[in-house]
Parts: C-alpha cells; sequence; structure tokens
C-alpha cells in the first residue's frame, strides 16, 4: 500500500464518515450541510484514487462530479425553502 492509497482512507474516514453522518443524522439544513460536505470530499478522494493508481483517464469521473455536487447542493437548498 503506498502513501496516496494511505491519505486516501484517511480522506475517507475524516471527512467522508462526518459528511455522511450529517447527511443521516439531523435537521434538513444539516442534511444540506453533509451533502454539500461529501461533494467535494468524494471528488478529492477520487482525484487520489485516479493519481495512486496511475490511470490519468479516471480523473474524468471527478471532473464531472464537481459541478453535478454543487448543482446538487442547489437543488436541494431550492427543495427545503419556503414554498411560495
Amino acid at each position: 500500500m503506498n502513501g496516496w492509497l494511505l491519505c486516501t482512507l484517511a480522506l475517507l474516514a475524516g471527512g467522508m464518515a462526518p459528511a455522511a453522518w450529517l447527511a443521516v443524522r439531523g435537521d434538513p439544513a444539516q442534511r444540506l450541510v453533509g451533502v454539500a460536505l461529501a461533494g467535494p470530499v468524494a471528488t478529492l478522494v477520487l482525484v487520489l484514487l485516479a493519481h495512486a493508481m496511475a490511470q490519468p483517464s479516471y480523473l474524468i469521473v471527478p471532473l464531472v462530479l464537481a459541478p453535478l455536487s454543487f448543482a446538487g447542493t442547489l437543488v436541494f437548498t431550492r427543495l427545503l425553502g419556503p414554498r411560495p
């Protein structure tokens, strides 16, 4: 196991676990924060995995995930807002 994979595991434990906890438990605002935190963490995890495996073609998925996670956060914010 190389250093990049260890960094990926540390990021999964230190970043994705709290994001998942917030997304599963808590009021709607805390769930939104959990989803918003999970997007960038997942993007970084996928970039680290692509670098650890020396496969530049694997960078396509995080490149698409970054704007989609931002758009998903906007959709959840819209759904949580007041209804007209």
